[in-house]
């Protein structure tokens, strides 16, 4: 058998031949492990690789999901940046869905764009949500205040005259100066510089003179009711409780002290104004002016009534076999007008109060007078069952037996204490303030003296009418020295 050469690598070998065979398989082992090691190389490799690059996507998945995860539910939005030209971006944030007090309806309101940073309009969304919590929401709505108070006058049931003093300190004193503000807006701060202002610059309407402070104190109460009814659908709380109006201690000390007369002045004042005139005309006051006024003038010193229950009084409401006075109507002003009205004053409804005989003998006379002016005046006459109706003394327009002005009376009021000689300084509500003031020196059972005078209670008809004088004092000065014996250890 002969011999076969190969070629392997440029090499010529003899196969069969044992020496050449032994490097040859050498090789392809060496070649196949280096192969196998390569191969575990790579795939070590290949697994470190892919682990990390597992491991990151892993990582990032998890940061993606924590900044894009939802807010629960009633937490409000997340702040976002507002893109500004010109200017450096803001941001905003809007507060949760709720129910807006003022509407009823769902709302997802901004509560600010202009925030400068994202951590500020975090905080004004905390800020919401703790008021949330503790009920304080405030509405979206944008009512100014002087709309409100419109809305507020408009819906007030209050009489006549109490309607027409608010308007009118509304109108001055109120809408010049904040009513322009959004009710969410005001503070206490603003109406305590409102109070001051009010006090301290002249008023057109008070001749030029800053408005006391009863007046800023009534302006205050007007506040505190308004911006109570908007209390909680408009605004959360009412700014007038921690407002600071004048106070008690501060009215007393500016508020004027009218003078009262005492028993025997209203005495000698009564039979003043019963003398007649004594011209040639004079008829001893059946027809003539000069004491047209007398039993006017008469009722109101000896009841206490007010100038409004007197000229209201109608003849349908004397009880004479009973002595007694029904006060149901009275005559009220609102603005430059005057008319008739029911009596919604503190008390009863239909207040009942007792009078001497003497007095009802009074009434008879006026009303004989009445019924002589009737048939005076005729059919000029219109009949509304008054018991002090305008005559046709200077009557230059229809109106006889109607109500009669109430300035007109205290204008004559007035004459009447120049007459006299009495002082200047005593109103015709002077009156009034006499028999109060008298009967509680005298006295008299405060619970009747309270319900004569139509007060709520007798607390403060004795705190309101109450006046030190010196004869009560003198008096007050001897009754302790006489109990206790003063005047034998003496």
């Amino acid at each position: 058998m002969g011999v076969r050469k190969l070629a392997v690598g440029g090499n010529s070998l003899q196969e069969g031949g044992e020496s050449a065979s032994l490097p040859i398989l050498r090789s392809r082992k060496v070649a196949r492990s280096a192969g196998r090691r390569m191969n575990a190389r790579n795939e070590c490799i290949s697994t470190r690789f892919s682990g990390a690059t597992e491991g990151r996507k892993s990582q990032r998945g998890k940061m993606k999901g924590a900044q894009m995860a939802k807010r629960g539910n009633g937490l409000g939005s997340t702040p976002v940046q507002i893109p500004r030209k010109g200017r450096p971006d803001t941001w905003g944030v809007r507060t949760p869905q709720h129910t807006d007090p003022a509407t009823g309806k769902k709302v997802r309101p901004w509560l600010g764009r202009e925030f400068p940073t994202k951590t500020a309009a975090e905080k004004a969304l905390r800020t919401w949500l703790a008021e949330r919590d503790q009920g304080r929401v405030v509405s979206s709505s944008d009512m100014r205040l002087g709309a409100w108070l419109d809305r507020w006058h408009a819906g007030h049931r209050r009489e006549g005259t109490t309607k027409a003093g608010y308007e009118t300190k509304i109108r001055l004193h109120i809408k010049p100066h904040i009513g322009n503000l959004k009710l969410k807006e005001i503070t206490d701060d603003i109406l305590n510089e409102l109070y001051r202002k009010l006090e301290q610059q002249p008023c057109p309407s008070n001749n030029g003179e800053p408005l006391g402070p009863k007046s800023v104190r009534h302006i205050h109460n007007i506040l505190s009711a308004a911006l109570g009814a908007a209390v909680p659908k408009l605004i959360p709380i009412n700014p007038c409780a921690t407002a600071k109006p004048p106070t008690e201690r501060q009215i007393k000390a500016k508020e004027q002290r009218y003078p009262t007369l005492n028993d025997s002045q209203t005495a000698d004042v009564l039979r003043a104004i019963w003398q007649p005139c004594g011209m040639r005309a004079c008829d001893k006051g059946e027809t003539h002016h000069c004491l047209r006024d007398a039993a006017l003038w008469t009722v109101l010193a000896v009841t206490g009534l007010r100038r409004s229950e007197a000229l209201g009084l109608h003849w349908e409401a004397i009880q004479w076999d009973n002595s007694a006075i029904e006060l149901s109507w009275v005559v009220g002003e609102e603005g430059n007008s005057y008319h008739l009205r029911r009596l919604t004053k503190d008390g009863d409804a239909a207040a009942v109060i007792y009078v001497d005989p003497a007095l009802m003998a009074v009434l008879r006379w006026q009303r004989d007078r009445v019924e002589a002016e009737k048939r005076r005046l005729g059919d000029d006459w219109t009949d509304h069952g008054l018991v002090f109706p305008r005559d046709g003394f200077r009557l230059r327009r229809d109106g006889a037996g109607g109500p009669q002005d109430p300035e007109k009376v205290s204008a004559r009021w007035r004459s009447l204490r120049d007459r006299l000689s009495l002082p200047e300084s005593i109103r015709l509500h002077d009156l009034r303030s006499s028999y109060v003031t008298n009967a509680l020196d005298a006295k008299e059972n405060p619970v009747e003296i309270s319900a004569n005078a139509r007060h709520h209670s007798p607390g403060y008809t004795m705190t309101r009418y109450g006046k030190r004088r010196e004869e009560g004092a003198r008096k007050l000065a001897a009754s302790s020295a006489g109990r206790i014996g003063l005047a034998r250890l003496a």
